[in-house]
């Protein structure tokens, strides 16, 4: 074993058994150089960066506690003309949705914003503020013996920012996954013309004709400030995690989601195996009290993390496949061995079957606890330390051709067998079932999300290793399969014609246009996404090294480096960044 490896083996064990240790939680993403927070302010996601590194300024963050204050805001600045974006507790999107145009842009935040308004155990409906994260519902709904179904695995996102985006959880029963799908009515505030005071508040549902559009909004509508979402008697599940090998796991993965409630499947192809999760409900008398504290969501060492990422960097430099593969390798038994976080009874993990409650299974996040520790911790990703800096390719491709799609991946394995390590390292890649939407930007059809993340060089000049494998898996989703990407994630590439997949995507403008007349909560990157102007992809040395380019010629890669523009080897019309030998 590398000096390197005994280095990634020995953090590898401090990141699972800190688990205990309490974290100082993300900074706010807004900062201003005045306390009064009105000039020389900039704004960031909770990774420190975004798509295009570039720095977000705007001239004013306002911290509204109250729709009315939310009406003040949106109107002063319709008055003046001025642009608008929300921006969420942790800014968990990575595209640039929370930008606005300009410096002299205005931030409203909903981290104020965060109450749980009203639980009706009778209706079992749930009123809450746009800024309340999703854990807040979780606890909240629980107290009432009610629960969420079907939420995303993170409960730092708020309910605002995860229905703007579409975020999701795994099923395709009942309503299926999305979140948005159980909003039962929808409070926004927009601008509005001078006679109506300049800021109308609309709340919309089922009967009217806009909530679909309203559902999944990229915040190009105005503020969501309360959301009722519809709930369901507390119920309790039961979780398996199964390893087998992934010959078959196009065919299996089609018919995996319709036999199991909560089905996901967490996908390693570099080491030809798949772990699937058996998880459905079962009769609240079934004995269980279970826990699931997913260890990356968990508190780990900054020092720990410090010595990974630079055990990482190490490995990129000398193009070290094969630690690379070794890493992942031990990451994924570490994992396996530790049922990902899931505990019997909150405490220690002693075998499948765990049986718990729902609001203790459906998600986590522990290292958002704010509690004060001698040891300095955060969460993996948190830009204060030298920690995880990742891209992360998440898009959703429909059920029918999901087996063609695995079966084209698989053939990239065999081309080169290390490829895909490099996704190992961070939990290989999640699958999982999403519904088909009557949002008008929701997922057009059932189909099955693909969640990877990689390695991302803190220098975008800097190619990364087996550059060529990851583009040709992102550009081989999205332009041979018609994969429709995650709206919170992704680089541009993957954005590049994605607007003309939505059947409803005209109507989505038309209440867009209703809603925002001057497009004060648009910006040139959402009117980009949405297909009103060009420049979603730009040329430029290196372009293609952080997605901002498909490359075209040698210069869009890192020739430099030994990296030069090349075909697709399965997908041959892809062009992609590869070494030369």
């Amino acid at each position: 074993m590398s000096a390197g490896q005994i280095i990634q083996t020995v953090c590898l064990y401090l990141f699972v058994a800190c688990v205990t240790v309490s974290s100082n939680p993300p900074e706010d993403p807004v900062w201003c150089a005045s306390a009064e927070r009105n000039g020389n302010c900039t704004v960031t996601n909770s990774y420190g960066a975004f798509p295009d590194r570039s720095t977000c300024r705007v001239g004013e963050v306002v911290f509204p506690k109250s729709e009315e204050e939310v009406v003040s805001a949106v109107a002063a600045a319709t008055k003046a003309g001025r642009k608008m974006k929300v921006v969420t507790r942790y800014s968990h999107s990575i595209p640039k949705l929370v930008c606005p145009d300009g410096d002299d842009g205005l931030l409203i935040s909903t981290k104020f914003l965060d109450r749980v308004l009203k639980v009706d155990a009778g209706s079992m409906t749930m009123d809450v503020q746009g800024g309340a994260t999703l854990r807040q519902v979780i606890e909240e709904a629980a107290k009432t013996s009610l629960a969420l179904p079907y939420t995303p695995y993170w409960w730092g996102l708020t309910v605002g920012g995860l229905m703007a985006t579409g975020a999701h959880g795994s099923s395709l029963w009942g309503r299926g996954s999305s979140v948005h799908d159980y909003a039962e009515s929808i409070t926004i505030v927009t601008p509005a013309s001078a006679r109506d005071g300049y800021a109308a508040v609309r709340k919309l549902d089922s009967s009217h004709a806009h909530f679909n559009a309203a559902k999944v909004s990229l915040g190009v509508l105005g503020v969501v400030t309360q959301v009722t979402l519809k709930l369901e008697p507390l119920f309790k599940r039961s979780v398996t995690y199964s390893v087998r090998e992934d010959a078959d796991l196009g065919e299996e993965a089609l018919a995996f989601g319709k036999e199991h409630e909560f089905a996901d499947i967490i996908w390693y192809p570099s080491q030809r195996m798949a772990a699937y999760r058996i998880d459905d409900r079962v009769p609240l008398n079934t004995s269980g009290n279970g826990l699931y504290d997913f260890i990356p969501f968990r508190s780990t060492l900054s020092v720990g993390l410090t010595i990974i990422r630079s055990t990482e960097e190490y490995q990129e430099a000398r193009s070290d496949s094969k630690g690379k593969c070794s890493g992942g390798r031990l990451v994924t038994a570490s994992l396996l061995t530790a049922a990902y976080g899931l505990t019997n009874s909150g405490l220690i993990f002693t075998g499948y079957p765990v049986i718990g409650y729902q609001n203790r299974l459906q998600s986590s996040g522990s290292c958002l606890d704010s509690q004060q520790n001698l040891w300095v911790t955060a969460c993996p990703w948190d830009p204060k330390v030298k920690g995880e800096f990742f891209h992360q390719s998440t898009f959703s491709i429909g059920l029918t051709a999901v087996a063609a799609f695995i079966r084209d991946v698989q053939k990239l394995v065999e081309l080169d067998p290390e490829a895909l390590c490099v996704t190992d390292l961070y939990n290989g890649i999640l699958m999982r079932y999403v519904k088909a939407s009557p949002a008008y930007l929701g997922k057009q059809e059932d189909s099955l999300d693909f969640d990877i993340s990689y390695y991302r060089s803190k220098d975008p000049r800097t190619p990364r290793l087996h550059e060529d494998v990851l583009e040709e898996v992102e550009q081989m989703a999205v332009f041979k399969y018609g994969a429709q990407p995650h709206w919170g994630k992704n680089r541009n590439v993957a954005f590049v014609g994605a607007v003309g997949k939505y059947r409803r995507a005209s109507d989505f403008l038309s209440v867009k246009d209703a809603y925002d007349p001057s497009g004060l909560f648009s910006s040139q990157w959402t009117d980009q996404v949405l297909g009103l102007r060009g420049g979603l992809t730009v040329g430029g040395d290196g372009c293609a090294l952080e997605g901002l380019c498909i490359c075209s010629q040698d210069s869009h890669c890192a020739p430099s480096e030994g990296y030069f523009c090349r075909a697709g080897r399965v997908f041959t019309d892809a062009r992609v960044c590869r070494r030369s030998g």
